[in-house]
């Protein structure tokens, strides 16, 4: 379908169209002409931008007539169509032949090529060479004020001046006032299959109808003018053998339905229609007044500054349902807001649902860095989640801002259509440009919004998140593209040697300003906040900080435990009457890292740990560790003090210090830091380094290499390389560790005295027999439990375990316990036969060898 459109908005890759009946296209920037695809493929072959290659914004404005083919229609992900246009002549002007060119024609040209003496243009006909010589450009080049010449990509209203050879060589003018003046006539012999939307015809009127005009013109032609189209200012006097000024909108394929526009502005090729100020758009009209109806489009009203608007019968209501036509009537009043404006039909586009109304954003203008939006997800992409805000407004949420952390598969937690929550990162109107964040952190930030370097006044303490971290620093990055450099020394109080193995991309933090500034956009941080002093009185509770006291790295102590945080235990050490404190992060609370969360959960505030190793001591923050593997390589001096010390081949244990893409990072006792590449960490092909190893995990590695340079160590965790020899040994002494450190949680919530499911979860221990009563069984084949012995405890038993069983709810069952998560009250169990049947030989084998004052209790 052919169309006459107007340029309403321009981006670097598309052109956005405004259509008559208030529809809106889509030119690519692969769809202007043959010379500007093969100058765009010729930069991305080459890699580099060429000289003579401009971008759209450079020869496109809006308010620009352009004619258009429709290419395709789709459907996109939310239900609305999206239209897709071309303008390359090859394509609008695919219907004209050489023989068919005359003299007056106005047609569309696309500049191809800047010669000496002028310009080849593209018109689109096959066989035609035609030229635009270059004094006849003058006036057009000076008028449209994009520079000394015309470019390549152009768009141009072109009238043919002189045809030669039979139409094998056309001559044109661009020169304004000869296109303003063009009119199509009989005697250019237009025919259905090449007549063109823009040509301006004299027309005379057939019939006059309440829905428009039919008019026939060049002859033998009959078009419509709808409603929209006939000019308001005259819409009530039109009578039939009236003659008549029509420009052609659009021209139908396959019905060969012509439909035309009397508006004043399109009566003169070149021209352009009237727009809107743009303080209007997303303006409430308290009162606007119904001019018309039309029941199978929607109505005319009269704005209160006089202008016509038109409301798609979609927004004359919120539902199909809801709506009454006798509101509807002449001279009825309504509340409604302008949402959009068509520039093809010169009319406000109106509604008058609550919901738009009342709306706190209907534009990209209306949004600002830092605002927080609802939305609904729309899509999951490589790059991020699509947010929908409104209908006429979608954000990304690039990967890095799904969460606080990495997702590494963001579609088990949204969901399409789950409502979010977001923060503005920044908006570019003119882009339709959204970027917004999912970070808890950053949306629930109670701190200024830094959106500008003129806004970083000295001493802002502002949130953040990192983009970067190198041996320089880190980079932090804020609302609208604003970042700042955290040098070094501003990293932390305590010197940091490598900062890429502190802080992680993506990573929100709080910063201070130190130094702005904004005409060269430089911006200067810390991390380093100012405190406040703590109250007196707290001064006076809480057991003085270390000052003059030194612990050796390896030295052991009993501590008392204070507080619990978050993230572990702050303790007192015994040994000086309580007056040093120090913490226990939680991941060194054990060296598995199950019962690290077990024994936070179970130790209280003045319990008494003993025999907790120093791991750092750095001025005022004492870190200890109750790691066994760890306690015994310092004790055995299995470790190394220092980088020198570091020779390939040696086994060390370390703890995970950070997991990254491309591997893990070890951190040893004295402070030396090692990676193990991602084709080093286990014997299985590893896809993501977060499915094998967790901050905090004990491991044994291989030194493989060291680079003295660098002061960088590469590792091994592959179980086949970090073994001592003795397998087996090491295997039971780990498994023999694993369970006195469940004994010992059993005993902490035996001795706190805590409820009943408690105390019963100390006694369900794995191996243990249970009679249970079956109590549902799931779709997915799963079973739950009850029993006397497990009353308060969601005793759960999965399909695998259940065995060849055909259990019923009701029915009565023995069932093995597998496994006891303290946490959640949760204990595993199963029915099969073999395990049961190997627990019960293995009760008669422990008979015959001892007597039964000697058999183990179940809570061992």
């Amino acid at each position: 379908m052919l169309l006459l459109g107007c340029i309403k908005e321009v981006s670097d890759y598309e052109l956005v169209i405004s259509l008559p009946n208030g529809l809106s296209g889509f030119v690519p920037v692969t769809q202007i002409s043959d010379a500007y695809s093969k100058m765009l493929s010729k930069q991305v072959a080459q890699g580099e931008l060429l000289e003579d290659l401009n971008s759209l914004s450079d020869m496109y404005s809006p308010g620009t007539l352009v004619r258009c083919i429709v290419t395709s229609v789709e459907k996109s992900a939310d239900g609305r169509r999206s239209i897709k246009l071309s303008i390359d002549p090859k394509k609008v002007n695919k219907g004209l032949t050489a023989s068919a060119l005359v003299s007056g024609m106005l047609l569309s040209g696309i500049v191809s090529s800047v010669e000496d003496h002028g310009y080849l243009i593209d018109i689109g006909v096959s066989g035609t060479h035609a030229f635009l010589p270059r004094q006849k450009a003058q006036n057009y080049i000076k008028a449209v004020k994009r520079g000394p010449d015309m470019k390549i990509g152009q768009n141009l209203n072109c009238v043919i001046v002189e045809v030669k050879n039979e139409g094998r060589v056309v001559r044109l003018s661009v020169d304004r006032s000869d296109v303003a003046a063009s009119l199509a006539t009989e005697r250019q012999n237009w025919t259905l299959s090449n007549l063109l939307p823009g040509l301006v015809v004299k027309a005379r009127v057939q019939k006059v109808a309440p829905l428009g005009i039919k008019v026939s013109f060049l002859s033998s032609f009959t078009g419509i003018v709808d409603f929209m189209h006939m000019d308001p200012e005259k819409s009530m006097n039109y009578s039939p053998d009236q003659v008549i000024k029509a420009c052609i909108l659009s021209i139908h394929p396959t019905s060969k339905v012509v439909r035309l526009t009397l508006r004043q502005a399109f009566l003169h090729p070149g021209g352009s229609p009237n727009q809107l100020s743009n303080d209007r758009m997303g303006a409430v009209v308290e009162e606007s007044t119904v001019k018309a109806f039309y029941k199978q489009f929607g109505a005319v009203f009269e704005l209160d500054d006089g202008t016509l608007a038109f409301a798609r019968l979609k927004h004359l209501s919120k539902t199909r349902k809801s709506f009454k036509p006798g509101a509807f009537k002449t001279g009825c009043k309504h509340k409604c807001r302008i949402i959009d404006y068509s520039l093809m039909d010169e009319m406000c586009i109106v509604s008058l649902k609550y919901q738009i109304i009342e709306a706190r954003f209907l534009q990209y203008q209306d949004i600002h860095a830092g605002d927080v939006v609802q939305g609904k997800v729309f899509a999951l992409k490589p790059i991020g989640m699509q947010v929908k805000v409104t209908d006429g407004i979608k954000g990304l949420v690039p990967s890095m801002h799904l969460a606080d952390v990495i997702l590494k598969q963001p579609e088990k937690k949204y969901n399409i259509g789950d409502e979010v929550r977001c923060r503005v990162l920044e908006c570019s109107p003119a882009g339709k440009k959204l970027i917004l964040t999912l970070k808890k952190s950053l949306v629930q930030s109670k701190l200024p919004v830094l959106s500008s370097y003129e806004d970083a006044k000295p001493g802002l303490i502002t949130h953040g998140f990192v983009v970067c971290a190198r041996e320089f620093g880190c980079i932090v990055k804020f609302y609208n593209d604003v970042k700042g450099l955290v040098p070094k020394n501003e990293l932390s109080s305590e010197p940091i040697s490598c900062p890429d193995k502190v802080f992680h991309e993506g990573q929100v933090v709080k910063v201070m300003v130190l130094k702005c500034e904004p005409q060269q956009e430089r911006l200067l941080l810390s991390f380093r906040l100012s405190s406040k002093p703590a109250p007196e009185d707290k001064k006076e509770c809480t057991p003085k900080k270390k000052q003059e006291v030194k612990y050796q790295i390896g030295e052991m102590v009993d501590v008392k435990v204070l507080k619990k945080k978050d993230n572990g235990l702050e303790v007192s050490v015994l040994e000086d009457e309580g007056n040093v404190i120090a913490s226990i992060p939680t991941v060194h609370l054990s060296d598995f890292v199950a019962n690290c969360k077990l024994l936070w959960h179970c130790l209280q505030e003045g319990d008494v740990l003993p025999r907790v190793m120093c791991l750092h001591d750095k001025g005022e923050h004492i870190i200890l560790s109750r790691k066994s593997a760890v306690i015994s390589a310092v004790q055995e001096e299995q470790v190394v003090r220092s980088f020198s010390e570091i020779q390939p081949g040696m086994l060390l244990t370390g703890y995970v210090r950070n997991v990254m893409p491309f591997g893990v990072f070890v951190e040893f006792p004295y402070g030396v830091t090692g990676l193990a590449p991602k084709v080093s960490m286990s014997d299985k092909f590893v896809t993501d380094t977060k499915d094998h190893f967790v901050v905090g995990q004990t491991v044994i590695a291989k030194v493989m290499s060291t680079d003295e340079e660098k002061q960088r160590v590469l590792l091994n965790l592959k179980l086949s390389e970090c073994s001592s020899g003795d397998s087996a040994a090491e295997s039971f002494a780990l498994l023999n560790q694993y369970f006195k450190e469940m004994k010992e949680i059993r005993n902490l919530l035996r001795r706190r005295g805590e409820p009943s499911v408690a105390r019963g979860l100390c006694e369900l221990v794995p191996g243990k027999e249970l009679q249970l009563v079956v109590q549902d069984v799931k779709e997915d084949g799963s079973a739950l439990f009850s029993g006397s012995c497990v009353t308060g405890v969601t005793v759960t038993a999965t399909r695998y375990h259940l065995g060849d069983k055909n259990i019923v709810p009701g029915e009565k069952t023995k069932a093995l316990v597998l496994h006891v998560d303290a946490l959640t009250s949760k204990v595993y169990v199963s029915l099969r036969e073999e395990l049961l049947k190997q627990r019960a030989k293995l009760v008669c084998v422990r008979g015959s060898q001892r007597t039964p004052s000697t058999l183990p209790s179940c809570s061992t």
